[in-house]
C-alpha cells in the first residue's frame, strides 16, 4: 500500500486537467450561473415595475428555446415540405438549412446588458454628440395605448445612430427589438446587436424559405407582444430624401393579425432628424454608380480615421458636438380600429389583393412619418443656400429668408425645432456647424454655399423638401 506508481507525465496532466473540468462543471460553473441568473431576475423584476410595456415572456426565453421553436413550427415545416417537392431535396437538407437560418435571425436578448450596459452606452454615445430633443409626442395618445398591444415604433431612417437614439428615449418605457441587416454580420457587431435584441434580416434574399422562416420569427415575436422598431424605407436615405415604404415586415406582421384577438397591433409613426447625419458623405457616395464600392475593411478604416480626427480635436479643445438630434413621436395607429374603419381581414386576402392592401397601409403611415420629421437647424439653414447656390448672403439677409421659411413650413404643417425658443440663435447654430465644416464659406461678413459641398447641402435640404412638396412626389 505504501509502494509507489510511476505514471507517464502526460497521463497525469490529463487527470488534473479532468479533475479541474469536474470541479468547475459540478461546483464552480453552476454557482456561478445561479448567481448570474438571480441577478439578471432581480433587472428584469426592477425593470418591469418601471416600464409602460412589460418584457414579454418570448423575449425572456431562452434563444435555443426560440430556435427549436421556430425551425419546427407547422407553418415552416409546411414551408419545408414545398420547398423539398419543388427543389426535389431530401427533407433533411431543408431542415438543416432552415435550422441555420432560424439560429441566424433568432436574437439573444439579455435584460441585464440591455438596460445596464447597453442603455448606459446608449445614453453616453447620443448625449455625447448630439443635443438630444423630443420635439413632439402625443403624450395623450401614447399614454392610452393598451399595456398588452403589440407595439411598433416606425420610423424614417436617416443614420445608424437612429436605433441608439430611439433606444435612449424609451429605456424608461420599453425595451426595443429591432432588424439589423446584413452590414451588421461581423464580429463583434453582430453578437452586441443580438444581446440587445437585433434579429438579422437578408434584406436582399429571394429564397422563398428563407423568407418563410423570416415572417414566422417577425409573426411569432408580434403576437407575443415584443415591442418592435422598423424602417419602413429599408434602407438609409442616401440623397436626404424619404424613400417609397417597402412592405415586407409589415405583411409578415399583418397577414396574421387576428383583429378578434384581444391583443391588438398597434403602430406608433416616430420623425427623427439631424444637425448633422455621422454617415452623410458615404451615403452621398453612394449615389454615384460609378464610384468604386469600399471594402469592409476600407470601410473600417474610414470609420476608425474619422473617430481619430474626433479625438484628436477633443484633445485639442476644438471639438463641437454634431448639434441637435430631434425626435417626434406622433399619434399611435391601432390595426383593430383600421380594419373596422376599413372592413378589412388581412388575412382572408389572396396574396396580391393582401400586398395591396398592406402597401396603401405603409403609404399612410409613411405619410404620417414625413409630417413628424423635425425642422433642425441645419437642414432650414441648407435650405436657404440650396435655393440660391451663387448668392452671397449677408446675416440678416439669411435671418430674413429664414424666418419667411419658417413660417411657409409651419403653414405646410411642419413642426419646426427652434432652439431657446430663439430664432436669431437657431440661425447662429445651424450656420455655425455648415461654417465649421467648410459646406458654406465666410468672407467679409458675406455667406456662400461651397461649390464643392453642393451635395451635402442638398442631402440635409431634402430632409424637410416633401413639406414644400407634395408627398407622392418623393416616390
Amino acid at each position: 500500500m505504501t509502494e509507489f506508481v510511476n505514471l507517464p507525465l502526460w497521463l497525469v496532466i490529463l487527470c488534473g486537467v479532468f479533475v479541474v473540468w469536474a470541479l468547475l462543471d459540478h461546483l464552480l460553473i453552476p454557482s456561478v450561473r445561479w448567481f448570474i441568473r438571480r441577478r439578471v431576475n432581480i433587472v428584469i423584476n426592477e425593470i418591469n415595475e418601471k416600464l409602460d410595456l412589460k418584457l414579454p415572456a418570448f423575449t425572456l426565453t431562452r434563444r435555443k428555446v426560440l430556435i427549436d421553436r421556430l425551425t419546427y413550427d407547422l407553418q415552416v415545416l409546411e414551408a419545408v415540405d414545398e420547398y423539398c417537392k419543388e427543389n426535389d431535396v431530401p427533407k433533411e437538407v431543408a431542415m438543416e438549412k432552415v435550422e441555420q437560418y432560424a439560429r441566424e435571425i433568432v436574437p439573444s436578448f439579455n435584460a441585464y446588458f440591455y438596460f445596464r450596459i447597453g442603455s448606459w452606452l446608449n445614453k453616453f454615445l447620443a448625449r455625447l454628440l448630439y443635443r438630444v430633443r423630443i420635439g413632439f409626442a402625443d403624450e395623450k395618445s401614447l399614454e392610452s395605448v393598451d399595456p398588452n398591444s403589440s407595439v411598433v415604433f416606425i420610423m424614417n431612417h436617416r443614420s445608424n445612430m437612429d436605433y441608439m437614439l430611439l433606444s435612449y428615449l424609451a429605456i424608461n418605457r420599453v425595451a426595443l427589438s429591432f432588424a439589423m441587416g446584413e452590414w451588421a454580420r461581423f464580429w463583434p457587431v453582430q453578437q452586441l446587436a443580438r444581446a440587445l435584441g437585433a434579429f438579422c434580416v437578408r434584406r436582399s434574399s429571394k429564397n422563398p424559405l428563407y423568407r418563410r422562416v423570416l415572417a414566422r420569427y417577425v409573426q411569432m415575436a408580434t403576437e407575443a407582444g415584443v415591442v418592435q422598431a422598423v424602417y419602413p424605407e429599408g434602407m438609409l436615405t442616401k440623397d436626404g430624401r424619404l424613400c417609397p415604404p417597402r412592405i415586407g415586415l409589415l405583411d409578415y406582421m399583418l397577414r396574421s393579425f387576428d383583429p378578434t384577438q384581444e391583443r391588438d397591433l398597434v403602430f406608433i409613426p416616430v420623425g427623427v432628424n439631424y444637425d448633422r447625419v455621422l454617415e452623410d458623405r458615404t451615403l452621398i457616395f453612394g449615389l454615384d454608380p460609378k464610384a468604386a464600392r469600399k471594402s469592409t475593411l476600407g470601410a473600417l478604416r474610414t470609420t476608425l480615421a474619422f473617430i481619430l480626427h474626433n479625438l484628436w480635436l477633443m484633445m485639442r479643445r476644438r471639438w463641437h458636438r454634431f448639434g441637435y438630434a430631434i425626435v417626434n413621436f406622433g399619434t399611435p395607429v391601432s390595426m383593430k380600429e383600421y380594419v373596422k374603419k376599413h372592413k378589412v381581414d388581412f388575412r382572408s386576402l389572396r396574396k396580391e389583393e393582401r400586398i395591396e392592401k398592406v402597401q396603401v397601409l405603409a403609404s399612410e403611415l409613411m405619410e404620417k412619418v414625413s409630417k413628424l420629421i423635425p425642422v433642425a437647424p441645419v437642414p432650414l439653414i441648407a435650405s436657404v443656400f440650396a435655393e440660391n447656390p451663387k448668392k452671397n448672403f449677408s446675416d440678416l439677409e439669411i435671418k430674413g429668408r429664414v424666418q419667411s421659411l419658417i413660417e411657409e413650413l409651419e403653414k405646410k404643417g411642419a413642426r419646426v425645432y427652434i432652439p431657446r425658443s430663439d430664432r436669431d440663435y437657431t440661425v447662429e447654430v445651424g450656420l455655425r456647424m455648415l461654417t465649421l465644416r467648410h459646406i458654406v464659406l465666410e468672407n467679409d461678413q458675406l455667406y456662400q454655399a461651397s461649390p464643392e459641398e453642393m451635395d451635402i447641402l442638398r442631402y440635409y435640404s431634402n430632409s424637410i423638401a416633401h413639406f414644400l412638396h407634395p408627398f407622392n412626389d418623393l416616390d
